[in-house]
Parts: structure tokens; sequence; C-alpha cells
């Protein structure tokens, strides 16, 4: 049984590598051709976009360890059972409860790494990416100034400057219209200047120094003499924009999402929505990670029971699965911010559902017993595959 057990466990972890990373790269590829065409330039070398590829590489793994988890399982057991492995086992003696070890501790470790994505990884993550983001767009991107270009990437402004020196952020000879305003146009002329981040608040900050602003009000011309005048780019808005908030609860570490939710003061610096929200990604944090060991479980005898399908359907029908599962989750965390269902309950609903369910499918695959509904889909699989 322990030969049995560890050619179990290896064949799992050989499948959940390679699906993770597929499923990783597929995503990370997608989210950072749009961040490209939204913000990135030509700039960037290859370390700096893997750099980007590492920061937000724990927010996706949160949510594909469980479906990695349960399709490595999901396809081991379809394996075998394709290939008569199970049957070679029950003729000698074993049961299906006997060969559950292996996938348990699976989804168990995998349970703890979700956890600990969960716990620490996303918000270091995601504070680091949006830094080095804000970073690359003050010194390599197109929002950075360019010596003798006009930059237009903010709606309204033309910054112009004649020297630029990106390793430390002076500027000369330096040039800004603003129209922003509709009301009036403000033209800034300055011979020097500085151009800094500040990741903080998310902006970058460019700083005239001893120069002249004209702002034109219909036929009127005002001119004034400025010892130091300060343009903010608010980067803030285009990163909210691409879907990163700073102080959204789903980024933030397990650690101060439960400083907020003990402390009523602290919590007052959100809204009601986000005071919910808060609530439910905690309880989310939790779920998630246990979904990895249910969704193995779950697995199981579902691919005992589906032997003669195909893998490329078999790797449908757990993405299916899954599907149901993630909607489930999303109508519970919608109903938990709307306050319609507590958030410690609503989010483990879909946990205990699909838990009971796989418990109920185990024993019947044991017993050899196919439910009607699923022994109806499985004559349409095998019609389909046979067609």
């Amino acid at each position: 049984m322990k030969i049995v057990h560890r050619q179990i466990f290896k064949e799992h972890l050989t499948l959940f590598l390679l699906i993770g990373s597929c499923l990783l790269g597929l995503i990370l590829v997608g989210r950072m051709l749009q961040l490209r065409e939204m913000l990135l330039s030509q700039n960037l070398g290859v370390f700096d976009i893997l750099r980007l590829f590492l920061y937000l590489t724990p927010v996706f793994l949160l949510l594909l360890t469980p479906i990695a988890c349960m399709l490595s399982i999901f396809l081991t057991f379809l394996r075998m059972s394709a290939d008569r492995e199970l049957t070679a086992l029950k003729a000698s003696g074993l049961s299906l409860y006997q060969l559950l070890p292996a996938p348990l501790v699976f989804g168990a470790l995998c349970s703890l790494f979700s956890l600990y994505i969960g716990f620490y990884g996303v918000s270091w993550g995601m504070e680091n990416f949006k830094h080095s983001l804000l970073e690359f767009a003050r010194t390599k991107t197109k929002l950075s100034l360019q010596s003798g270009v006009f930059n237009q990437e903010f709606p309204g402004l033309t910054i112009y400057a004649q020297q630029v020196d990106l390793d430390s952020g002076d500027i000369r000879f330096v040039f800004v219209q603003d129209k922003t305003n509709s009301a009036f146009t403000t033209t800034v002329i300055a011979p020097e200047g500085t151009v800094s981040t500040d990741s903080e608040k998310e902006q970058i900050k460019v700083v005239f120094k001893n120069g002249r602003i004209f702002r034109r009000l219909g036929e009127t011309l005002d001119v004034l003499h400025f010892g130091t005048y300060s343009v903010r780019l608010p980067l803030g808005n285009m990163l909210r924009s691409m879907g990163f908030e700073r102080t959204s609860p789903k980024e933030l570490s397990f650690a101060q999402l439960l400083a907020y939710d003990s402390d009523p003061e602290l919590m007052k610096e959100f809204d009601v929505t986000r005071q919910l929200k808060v609530k439910v990604e905690i309880q989310k944090r939790l779920a998630l990670p246990l979904a990895c060991l249910i969704l193995g479980l779950f697995s199981v005898p579902v691919a005992c029971v589906f032997h003669a399908v195909k893998q490329q359907q078999g790797i449908v029908l757990a993405m299916c699965v899954f599907l149901v599962y993630y909607s489930l989750l999303s109508v519970a965390e919608s109903l938990g911010e709307s306050r319609l269902v507590p958030p410690y309950i609503g989010v483990w609903v879909p946990d205990l559902l699909f838990l009971c369910t796989g418990i109920m499918f185990l024993r019947q695959a044991v017993r050899e017993r196919v439910p009607e509904g699923l022994l109806r889909l499985l004559q349409r699989l095998r019609a389909g595959s046979a067609a």
C-alpha cells in the first residue's frame, strides 16, 4: 500500500505542477497584455517583467490552487479507472476507502499552501506590484518624461522637457499645458524641476522651480511668478481603472483584515460596503484553501464513475464542476456583502454542499452504484465519445 500511495501522490504532484503552471501562465500573460496596452511600453526589460509576474502570482494562486488540486486528483483517478487499475486493485481486495490517504494528504498540503498564500502572499504581492508599477511609470514607461518629446499620456495635460535625467529625476527647460479645467487654460514654464514617485498617494509628482504660470481666462491673461510649483499626476486613478485599489480588502493581509474587523474605530476608514467586504474576505481566505481538500475528495468518486470518459472530456467536466463551485461562492459572497446572508455562513455554503455531495458520491462509488442523474449524463458522454 505504501508503494500505491506513493505512486498516486507522485502523479497528483506532477499533474498539479503542470496544470497549475499552465493556468497561471495563461492568466498572467493575459493580465500583463492588458497592463501593457494601458500603461506599459517597450522599455521594460526581461527582469522587470518577471518581477511583475512574481508579484502578481500570489493573487491568482489563491484561486488557482483549488482547481489545480481538484484536476490533478480527478485526472489521476480517471486514468486509473480507464486503465482498469482500480478494477485490479479492487480484485486484490482493496476498497476505494483504502486509496483515499494519498489524495487526502495531497489536498491537505494544498490547503496549507493556499492558507499561507491567503494569509501573507496576497498582500505582499499587491503592495510590491503597485510600488514597482508606479516606479516603472516614472522611469521606464510612456508616462515618463522623455527628452524633447511632448508627453500627452494624461488627458488634458501636455508636458515637455528639453533635458531629462531619469536616474535622479531632474528635468530642465520644462513646458506644461493644463487643460483639465474647461473654464481656463494654464501654462507653466520653468528652467528646472524634479520628477518623483509618491507610492503612498499613488502619484507622480512633478515640481517646477523658479518659473512662470500663464493662466488664460477668456480675453484675460494672468502671469504669476513662483519659486516652487508642483503638479501631481494621479496614477492611482489609472491603477483603480485596471482593478487595483490600495484600500481594497482583497489586497490586505489576513492579520490586517482581522485588525479591521476587531477594531470599530479602524473600520471607520471604510464605508459600509467595504466593511462588509472585510468580513466576507476573512471567511473567503479560509473557505478557498479548505476547498482544495473538499474538491479533491469530491473528484475521487466522480472520476471512478466516469471511467469511460476521455481525458479531454474529463477536464471539461472538472472545469464545469469548479465553475459551479466558484459561481456558488460568488453568489454567497454577493449575498454576504449585501447583508442578505451573514458572511460567516454564506461563504461556507459551497464548501458544505460539495463536502456532503462528495461523501454521498463516495459511498455510492464504493458500492459501485451510480446515481440516476449521473447515469444519464454518463450515457450521453459515452454516446458523444462513440460519435
